[in-house]
């Protein structure tokens, strides 16, 4: 995976969590800060909070739940310490996981930076920064969140 130049590495961990259950870390880095993780065995997801130390599916403000590598880019703005869930998914008894935190100098240098980055599939699910002209994401995020709740629980239920 290329990383961007102006990207410092804090800090690489590897650990594991069970199927079903939390694995939670947290962040007190300032500025803006890019999570990588990829599960190195089953499947785990990454879930972020500024506003809980236990994020979960329910309760989140950031998350990533691909089948392969995850990441979060974390807003400087997010009070700090920030939360941090890795979710291990039911269909693996454990997953194995490295987490690699990056710090975005470009960011700390340029205030704009932040809502230039194109969203990707892995990013779909952040709430991100908008111009003050932008009309509020929040009604619509919280729409988005109960609705692929509901839809979770009616596919665990059918599965």
């Amino acid at each position: 995976d290329a990383v961007p130049e102006e990207w410092v590495l804090l800090h690489v961990m590897r650990s594991q969590v069970g199927a079903g259950n939390y694995s939670y870390l947290r962040l007190s880095h300032e500025g803006r800060v890019v999570l990588r993780m990829r599960s190195l065995s089953g499947d785990a997801d990454l879930y972020v909070s500024d506003g809980t130390l236990h994020p979960s599916f329910d309760d989140y403000a950031l998350q990533s739940a691909t089948c392969g590598p995850d990441e979060v880019s974390i807003p400087a703005h997010f009070r700090r310490p920030v939360g941090i869930g890795v979710y291990g998914h039911p269909s693996h008894l454990e997953s194995e996981f490295e987490i690699r935190v990056y710090w975005d100098t470009a960011a700390a240098q340029d205030p704009f930076t932040e809502s230039a980055y194109p969203v990707t599939g892995a990013q779909a699910g952040q709430r991100l920064a908008h111009a003050p002209e932008d009309p509020p994401r929040e009604e619509e995020s919280v729409l988005w969140t109960v609705l692929i709740s509901v839809l979770k629980l009616v596919l665990e239920i059918l599965f």
